[in-house]
């Protein structure tokens, strides 16, 4: 079973009027790269992320689960699900299987009135936090997170420190890489994905 767990690098942060998601593209199973360009962040709401890092077959399905909810919650209630009411949701699902658990770690990160970043573990444990890394690569996220991140920083900002976090943990850690996925949830603009050319581009700047 530990050898089907997935390495990974996951983060979020909240920034001035948003959130900055990001995550790395390997997938690993034991010490093979199974996938090289893996999907690690998925749009669950308009304004909603989730990232995943764990057990593959696990996190799909929370993924879908997750996202049909927050559908059917917008069509009875017409209105979209809070940031969180999705992650108590979630929190709820993982307590209830806690003694068969989901091999996960989960991060959801929206804005709904606010800017909101949660992490919850595999028993369901959910805690609200200014930024949160989860993953093989997160010792070293945080080192760069506990560096550089401030209250009150732009969009612009966090993307570039979130660039350089995972940039690090490509560096150190065995079971991250492959690229690197960057997403900005802001009041006016909702799920955006920067394009490669930009992350390119920041990458060159920041010379990482």
């Amino acid at each position: 079973m530990e050898e089907l767990k997935t390495g990974t690098t996951t983060l979020a942060m909240v920034v001035n009027d948003g959130v900055v998601v990001g995550a790395d593209r390997r997938v690993t199973a034991g010490y093979m790269v199974a996938h090289k360009v893996g999907k690690k962040i998925y749009q669950v709401d308009d304004k909603i992320a989730l990232t995943t890092a764990g057990l593959v077959g696990d996190l799909q399905m929370l993924v879908r689960y997750v996202k049909a909810e927050a559908e059917l919650y917008k069509y009875k209630k017409g209105v979209n699900i809070t940031v969180e009411g999705l992650t108590t949701l979630l929190a709820n699902i993982l307590n209830q299987t806690k003694y068969m658990p989901f091999l996960v770690q989960i991060i959801i990160a929206g804005y709904d009135k606010k800017p909101h970043v949660f992490s919850i573990d595999e028993a369901g444990g959910a805690v609200e936090d200014k930024y949160v890394s989860t993953g093989s690569g997160s010792p070293f996220v945080y080192g760069v997170l506990e560096d550089l991140y401030e209250d009150g920083i732009t969009v612009d900002q966090g993307i570039d420190i979130a660039i350089r976090a995972i940039s690090t943990s490509l560096q150190r850690d065995a079971a991250t890489g492959n690229g690197i996925d960057i997403v900005t949830i802001t009041p006016s603009e909702g799920y955006k994905q920067l394009p490669e050319d930009d992350v390119q581009k920041r990458i060159k700047k920041l010379k990482i």
